[in-house]
């Protein structure tokens, strides 16, 4: 006869529930890119669709959608969330976009990187309810010439795809104007007209705009409209000038080492014109390693005018394009470059080229400008000691 405390033990670890699988965060993303699709076909009724008429995100989610139904990892991991049948429908109609993926690179882009700020990326779809707190903005009716804008779409779409241009969050220093590109409400928005300028009740200034969709739409709305808009969707973003370059990344990643400093100095030399101007004198300069380093021995470096130095401000980076950014910064305050010559060490005359007539408040505001793309067409007036527009 079985012991009673062994049939106890036995029943107990007969009634013990089955551990669930963990998932891994690669199989995590890989279904929260799946529901994003799941919610786009509830939201419209279809599965999203291929084709150049179509928005870009929509184009996307197909391209997806496709890839999820070819490879058998990611059918055995969403069968059983299918309930719209998504995965036994539909053909793979946009070949070319398939064949350019091998199954990694598949995997990572339906995985949506954490941290990503490419237009591509899922979470810059808004759902509905958060798309109606932009209804103030001007109705949207069919562009007719479209035609005319689709080549500049194609060519921002292509752009994006090189990595030419990127996405930045619609930010502090949110200038539109004609010839501006931004993500509003899931739609590549682009500002081509502009009327008279105005006073509005507010007492700003602000402009009826002409915006093309890239569903083929357009609107004739405010300025101070359009900004409100894109403050409200916390997913907006601006499409950089392809004439910046691929300087930042938007945010570090787990285990992402900050790859680049800029650093702004204030000398401590006591030649007497520096001294004079000491504190609108900076160089700007940017390092991949420690700035401490950078200038320990900065008394014996013409570069640094022969004396020791400040740190005055530091802005820390990530995936930064050092060099890049240098001649950025170079080029934007090159009218206020400090002409001084000094003796090296050996007492040949140098003039050092990276020290600038500039307020520290001003390159504040560069950077700004940099980090959120709206530093396209400025430059640096030193009568006004400002940012203006070219």
């Amino acid at each position: 006869m079985t012991d009673l405390d062994d049939l106890r033990a036995e029943l107990d670890e007969f009634a013990q529930p089955e551990k669930k699988k963990s998932l891994s965060p690669r199989e995590e993303r890989i279904i929260a890119g799946f529901e994003e699709i799941q919610r786009f076909v509830e939201q419209h009724g279809r599965a999203p669709q291929h084709g150049d008429g179509r928005d870009i995100f929509e184009r996307l989610y197909s391209v997806r959608l496709d890839r999820l139904r070819a490879l058998e990892e990611c059918r055995e991991l969403l069968t059983p969330l299918d309930h719209q049948g998504l995965l036994s429908g539909g053909d793979v109609s946009d070949e070319e976009s398939l064949e350019a993926m091998d199954d990694d690179t598949l995997l990572a882009e339906l995985a949506g990187a954490a941290g990503s700020a490419d237009i591509t990326e899922l979470r810059h779809v808004r759902t509905s309810a958060e798309k109606r707190a932009a209804e103030e903005i001007a109705n949207r009716e069919p562009c007719d010439d479209f035609e005319t804008f689709k080549p500049l779409f194609d060519q921002v779409r292509s752009d994006l795809g090189s990595g030419l241009r990127v996405t930045r969050p619609f930010g502090q220093y949110a200038t539109i104007e004609v010839g501006h590109w931004f993500i509003l409400d899931g739609q590549t928005a682009y500002v081509a007209e502009e009327g008279e300028e105005f006073d509005s009740p507010q007492g700003k200034k602000d402009a009826r705009l002409r915006v093309i969709f890239s569903n083929g739409t357009e609107s004739n709305l405010l300025r101070l409209s359009l900004a409100r808009a894109l403050y409200k969707d916390e997913t907006a973003r601006r499409i950089t000038d392809p004439d910046m370059g691929p300087l930042f990344s938007d945010s570090m990643e787990e285990g992402d080492l900050e790859s680049g400093t800029i650093y702004v100095l204030r000398s401590l030399s006591d030649n007497p014109y520096v001294a004079e101007h000491r504190d609108v004198i900076h160089k700007i300069g940017v390092t991949g390693g420690k700035v401490e380093t950078r200038i320990a021995n900065a008394e014996h470096d013409s570069t640094y005018l022969l004396a020791k130095v400040e740190v005055v401000a530091t802005y820390k980076l990530a995936g930064i394009n050092r060099t890049g950014l240098e001649r950025l910064f170079h080029r934007l305050f090159a009218p206020a470059r400090l002409n001084i010559t000094i003796n090296d060490r050996f007492g040949h005359p140098v003039q050092p080229e990276e020290w600038f007539l500039v307020p520290l408040f001003v390159i504040d505001e560069a950077v700004a400008r940099i980090r959120d793309g709206s530093i396209t067409g400025y430059v640096y007036d030193p009568k006004a000691a400002e940012l203006v527009k070219a």
